[in-house]
Order: structure tokens, then sequence, then C-alpha cells
């Protein structure tokens, strides 16, 4: 069964420059008429699984080439699955290779420095690749809509006006422009879940005692503020996503969509780096040769 991903990740991919409302993105998206309904899930599982083992090809490549590193950005709203998309999409990835950081609350040292300085440091040498689960755009989302947040940074004369967020809009396309020049490929992914669906997780947390860990009230009580985020999120994504940084809006309400899409974004990411194995010189082709000969010899 043939599938166009160019096709499916030009829909998904947030066009630079151009209008941009959530409202054109439907978090339920579970493919279009190119696949039978009732066969869907399990395409794109077979999809996730043989993407999932091309990025472990493609990792061994990017290792190997020691030129780029690839950055992974993940935003959502909770309950909309990027621990399990990391995992699940990682899963056949050299783990030595591969570094996760969840961004938390700032500490009282990373307050004391500018909003991009946590992540800068956990940006990923060459090789290797890094994923950020939050990452430096809570500083124009939740911070956004929590705006006495921005009091704690103790920035002179900043306030929370549109003209702060458009400056830090212009900081972060900055800092990844630097990045892409320097050899660090980014490719972002918000995962868009609906509000109907993050309850129905939300009420499982609660009656499966299995899940009563992952249950925070101020995930509920985020809630309230959902039309704000939204506003938040688009405002984001459209003043934020480039050419060479671009953001995809990645259908959540069903996992199964989102690993697959996460899989085949990132697998394809990489591919477009047009990577090569390191060459071998004549004096390295010698050594092989009598390694081969002594080995033969035994």
């Amino acid at each position: 069964m043939a599938i166009d991903l160019d096709k499916i990740t030009r829909k998904l991919r947030v066009a630079p420059g151009k209008p941009f409302r959530l409202a054109d993105h439907d978090p339920g998206w579970a493919g279009d008429g190119d696949i039978p309904e009732q066969d869907r899930k399990e395409f794109a599982e077979g999809l996730l699984a043989s993407d999932v083992a091309d990025l472990a090809r493609m990792q061994e490549l990017l290792w190997a080439s020691d030129t780029w590193s690839v950055l992974a950005i993940f935003q959502a709203m909770d309950a909309a699955g990027k621990d399990g998309a990391i995992k699940h999409v990682m899963s056949g990835v050299n783990p030595q290779g591969v570094e996760v950081t969840s961004f938390k609350k700032p500490s009282e040292e990373e307050l004391d420095h500018t909003f991009l300085w946590r992540c800068m440091k956990r940006v990923p040498e060459r090789g290797r690749i890094g994923i950020f689960n939050r990452s430096y755009y809570e500083e124009v989302l939740v911070v956004r809509v929590h705006d006495r947040l921005l009091e704690a940074q103790r920035i002179p004369g900043v306030r929370p006006t549109s003209k702060t967020w458009a400056d830090r809009f212009d900081d972060i396309n900055a800092f990844e422009r630097h990045l892409v020049r320097n050899g660090t490929a980014i490719v972002k992914f918000f995962l868009n879940i609906s509000r109907k669906e993050q309850r129905k997780r939300f009420l499982a947390r609660i009656d499966e005692p299995d899940k009563h860990w992952k249950f925070s009230p101020a995930d509920v009580a985020e809630r309230q503020h959902w039309d704000a985020y939204m506003k938040a999120y688009e405002e984001a994504l459209a003043a934020t996503s480039t050419e060479q940084a671009p953001w995809y809006v990645v259908p959540a309400d069903k996992k199964w969509v989102s690993r697959a899409v996460v899989a085949g974004v990132l697998a394809a990411t990489i591919r477009g780096l047009k990577l090569e194995w390191p060459a071998v010189d004549d004096a390295k082709r010698r050594q092989i040769e009598e390694a081969r000969r002594l080995l033969e010899a035994e």
C-alpha cells in the first residue's frame, strides 16, 4: 500500500511567513482516502516500525560522518503524548547517540541567565541526536499565559507586552539560524491534541491506579487557560516556523498517528542532510586488506 509521505508532511508543516490557524489542523486526523479507514492503524504501526529501523541506520551514519547533529523539539499541551512519541520513535536507536532533555520549572541559577541559556547547554554535539521535551519555547507559551513568571526573570525594563514576545521570537529565530549555520539540523513538533481527548486521558489517569503517578492537579488547572494557550501557540508557530527550522503540527488524538508522523518526519529530516560515510584512503585500505590476510591465515 503506497503512501505519499511528502504530501503528508507538506500538509502538516507550518509554512514560513504565511497566515496560520490551528483551526485548520484537525487533532483527530488519521489519514486521507488513500488508505481504507479500517486499515489505517495497522498501516501506521507498520510505517512506524519501518521508519524506526531506518532511523537506526541513519543514526549510525550521522555518528560516523561527524558533521551534523540533529535537534528535535517537542511541545504540546499536557497528556498529548510527548513521552510516548519519544519512547516509540527512538526505540531502535543506539542510546549512546541520543540525549533526551526534559525542561521543567527554571532553577534560581537558570533565572539569573537569559531564557535561552539552559537550553544552549544541552544542544547536541556533532554526530548525535538531541531531543528537547519542552524547550525555550516555554518562554513564549507558559510565560506568556502566566505573565507573572516574567517578573521572576528580573529583566530590566521588560514587561508582558506584544513587543516582548516579538523580541523573543526574534531571539529564537536568530539562535536557531546560528545552530543550523553551524551544523545542527532542527525539526520541531507540536503535538496537537484536542481538549476533548485531553479530558479523556486525564480521566484515564484518575480511573486507572497504575496511571495515578502521571496525574497532577496542576494539569487540570492549566485546562482553564486552554484558549490562551492556543493563541500563544498560534502566534509562536507562525513567527518561528522557518525554512531552516520548521514546525510540524502533528495530529495527536490518536497516538498511532502522531508516532508514525514523528518517525517519518524525523527520518526524512536526517535523510535530507545527504550524509556520506567517511572516506577511506589508500593507507587505510591497505591496513584493512592486511587485517583480512592475517585473519584468514589463522
